[in-house]
């Protein structure tokens, strides 16, 4: 019987050319061996099944050819070659450090560095994982890796870059593996499909790329396994269902239910990925992959961006087309919101069920808005709307002008004062800041003409018409009028009357959004005692030529 060899083992890349989705990094590499401008250390890192051992082992078979091609590719012919391909070099050395880790290790290693090559140039020692070795082996290797022989060259690779010391990076030229991309991928199991005779659908080799996430080697290993289960032929259906992927299908089932508000048809659809063993976390993580790929299919400069066969591509485009950006943008905080908060949850189902719901919601709302506008639309409607709303309005501002300016009736203690006499008194008496401003229909005029019909209310109010008649009312800008007021005294007056003040004006002048600001005058301090506009100024200028007054009012208690 013959032996089996797993795919990631078969085609593992013998040269630079055939490593997959790591072009800037072997280019670097040969240009490197091309110009003879060798580091003595090279750190390798990035994600698992990148090709960082691969490129190390190419690397270090490259280096000792003795018969480079033109584009500076190993031969495979020469003696340093054959060694290599045949797993008994003497010139490249392997160490996994995550079994390997002690400061014995290390000194071993050392002593090893002292041997030259007996087959040509250079010994290359490569330390697979060498984030595990210990602090101490660590320390230990530093003196040999900052200044080892001219022949040796150090190769360390790593997935977890952050838990090597920083003495060691300074030490070592850095190369940063990406992740492989899905559509690299894709060609590179179509090209081992062909080679292994096996018929492949090309959306079921992307779901094998997606289920790898970047990694070569598992996409090698999934699709073994999936070959292991059909034989020699892999469907869309076949790889779904071994590599326990949910079908685009239920999302896209689950789209057009969200879209059209059907809750009962999303819960379901939810119900029947749960029964088919699918976690609620997986789901809603797809869910906003989903809702991500529809989005950026809204533009065809970004359809590029989704890592998906060409057929399903084009459902996800369909779909776009018929799903609402609005929608998109919502739903997809919804489901961002409710995968952050997943595990925190104690009820998981409910969690995602809300979200459902939630993102129903989206459209209802929707659909209120849009029916509500076609009703406006409508001529007639929308003749008769107005006409309703300015009858309302017209209310409303009726009773705006009356309330803003009540009259405020209270029983209070008064004091009234004759000569040095003093006595309290109950009466009823309407706030001074009263005034009836009403809504008028009569036809547009100035602002100079508004406020002198203003004025003309305040003639009730000797006062407050004394002090306001030697003002103006002037327009500072398109809707801003600035009034300027004596002191403090009267623009408190004033406040509570301010907006009917400004809703006569806005009436009367067709200014909709008209304002008025106070502006106190330059000259309100020879002025600022001859007006006593409040209550409160009116007993504290008695109280400064009468000061028991003060004793009196606390000793009874009494109101202004």
């Amino acid at each position: 019987m013959e032996n089996f060899i797993v795919s990631a083992r078969k085609y593992r890349p013998h040269d630079f050319k055939s490593v997959v989705g790591q072009q800037s990094i072997t280019v670097t590499l040969k240009n490197s061996i091309k110009t003879k401008q060798l580091a003595h250390a090279y750190l390798f890192c990035g994600p698992r099944g990148v090709g960082k051992t691969t490129c190390a082992r190419i690397f270090a078979k490259t280096i000792n050819c003795s018969n480079l091609s033109a584009d500076f590719e190993a031969c495979n012919e020469c003696e340093s070659c054959k060694a290599f391909n045949e797993n008994r070099s003497y010139n490249i050395h392997e160490l996994d450090a995550a079994s390997n880790n002690s400061v014995e290790d290390i000194r071993n290693l050392i002593e090893q560095v002292r041997i030259p090559p007996q087959i040509g140039t250079h010994s290359v020692y490569i330390i697979d994982e060498v984030h595990m070795l210990s602090s101490q082996a660590f320390n230990a290797f530093l003196k040999t890796l900052e200044e080892p022989p001219d022949y040796a060259i150090f190769v360390l690779a790593t997935t977890e870059k952050h838990k090597i010391i920083p003495t060691i990076l300074s030490r070592c030229q850095i190369f940063d593996f990406n992740r492989i991309k899905v559509e690299d991928s894709v060609n590179y199991l179509s090209w081992v499909a062909e080679q292994e005779n096996v018929e492949a659908d090309k959306d079921a080799l992307n779901i094998i790329a997606q289920k790898a996430d970047g990694a070569m080697r598992d996409a090698l290993s999934f699709f073994d396994q999936i070959v292991s289960f059909t034989g020699k032929k892999i469907t869309y259906q076949a790889a779904i269902d071994n590599l326990n992927v949910l079908d685009y299908d239920y999302y896209f089932k689950l789209t057009n239910a969200l879209t059209e508000n059907n809750i009962s048809d999303s819960l379901l659809i939810f119900n029947d990925i749960l029964n088919k063993g699918f976690d609620g976390h997986h789901f809603i993580s797809g869910l906003s992959s989903h809702l991500r790929d529809l989005m950026v299919c809204k533009d065809e400069e970004t359809v590029e961006l989704i890592e998906v066969g060409s057929g399903i591509k084009q459902k996800y485009i369909e779909q776009s087309r018929k799903t609402d950006i609005l929608f998109l943008l919502r739903a997809l905080d919804i489901s961002n919101q409710t995968d952050l908060s997943y595990k925190a949850s104690k009820n998981k189902r409910l969690q995602v069920e809300l979200a459902l719901m939630k993102i129903c919601e989206i459209t209802k709302e929707a659909k209120k808005k849009t029916e509500n506008i076609n009703q406006d639309s409508h001529p007639e409607a929308k003749l008769s709307v107005s006409q309703e709303q300015k009858t309302e309005y017209k209310k409303e501002q009726s009773k705006e002008i009356q309330n803003e300016a009540p009259k405020i009736i209270q029983r209070k203690s008064r004091i009234s004062i004759n000569g040095n006499n003093s006595k309290t008194e109950e009466k009823t008496e309407q706030n001074d800041t009263d005034i009836a401003v009403s809504e008028t229909n009569k036809e547009l005029v100035s602002i100079k003409k508004a406020w002198e019909e203003i004025l003309e209310k305040f003639e009730q109010k000797p006062r407050l018409y004394n002090a306001l008649k030697s003002e103006k009312l002037v327009m500072t800008g398109e809707t801003l009028a600035e009034l300027t007021v004596m002191n403090k005294s009267l623009e408190q007056a004033l406040i509570p009357v301010k907006s009917k003040i400004i809703s006569f004006l806005r009436n009367r002048t067709g200014i909709s959004d008209l304002n008025i600001i106070f502006k106190l005058s330059d000259d309100n301090s020879e002025n600022n005692e001859e007006y006593l506009y409040t209550d409160r100024d009116k007993f504290q200028y008695l109280v400064k030529k009468n000061p028991s007054l003060d004793k009196l009012k606390k000793d009874f208690d009494l109101d202004y």
